[in-house]
């Protein structure tokens, strides 16, 4: 089989479900596997496809905004290793932004242990989680505001209500990072909001997966320099992280 055709063949492939593992590639095409990474390859210089540690995803456009059920089947296990070691870094008797996305929520699953907290949110997903009627030890604060497609409370009344809170950390998922982008979602309504939120913490802490790394959305959230704190996972790839840290930003791998 010619490279073209095994290159429409992935291309296909991803289209049609979104993504496929190098292996299952191999398997399949009767190929090595440095052969399918090289056809990755020539499919992501032409923005066909989006390389991935183990295979290829569909091209980003600055626009998709997947919803909070498609983005939780995503990289569980790394949202859930990022999730711990953020909950590691939230003292008892602190005030925690949260912000909506499905990492974001793995953490506040992970705070659900954590006493006499005091969160504010614009996602109800983590509103209602830590909502516990029975207990009066934890104080939850949901912004209001227009419900995005990622189930996210922005716009102007989440805005307004934002301008006069202050928090010590705010925990903030992304849509996608970049070098010379910074953190960026699909969202308009949801960049501001988010800039809000940053606005309102002394201390800001970006949760994401190594799958993020190299996707732009449409809105610039802010640039790394207003990051702190960037908790991701160990697939990260090094000259990234090198990258990250040259930003000033305070890159943590999450343990696995």
């Amino acid at each position: 089989m010619l490279a073209r055709q095994r290159q429409e063949l992935i291309a296909q492939a991803v289209e049609q479900d979104g993504g496929i593992r190098v292996s299952e590639l191999v398997a399949e095409l009767g190929v090595s596997d440095m052969t399918i990474r090289r056809d990755i390859e020539t499919l992501a210089r032409k923005g066909i496809v989006r390389k991935v540690h183990g295979g290829a995803t569909r091209a980003d456009r600055s626009t998709d905004e997947p919803g909070f059920s498609a983005k939780s089947e995503l990289n569980q296990v790394a949202k859930s290793e990022i999730a711990r070691t953020t909950a590691g870094l939230i003292s008892p008797g602190s005030s925690v932004a949260v912000s909506a996305g499905t990492t974001a929520y793995a953490v506040a699953e992970q705070l659900v242990g954590i006493r006499r907290l005091t969160v504010v949110t614009n996602s109800p997903r983590v509103a209602e989680l830590l909502h516990d009627p029975d207990d009066n030890d934890r104080v939850i604060v949901l912004t209001g505001g227009v419900r995005t497609p990622s189930d996210a409370l922005a716009g102007p009344v989440a805005n307004e209500m934002l301008s006069t809170v202050h928090v010590d950390t705010l925990i903030l998922g992304v849509h996608g990072i970049d070098l010379e982008a910074g953190i960026t979602t699909p969202n308009l309504l949801e960049a501001q909001t988010n800039r809000a939120l940053i606005k309102a913490a002394q201390q800001v802490i970006v949760v994401a997966d190594h799958s993020k790394w190299g996707t732009v959305g449409l809105s610039t959230i802010a640039t790394l320099d207003k990051v702190d704190t960037l908790i991701t996972d160990a697939d990260l790839d090094e000259r990234a992280q090198r990258q990250i840290s040259k930003q000033g930003v305070h890159l943590v791998i999450a343990a696995r």
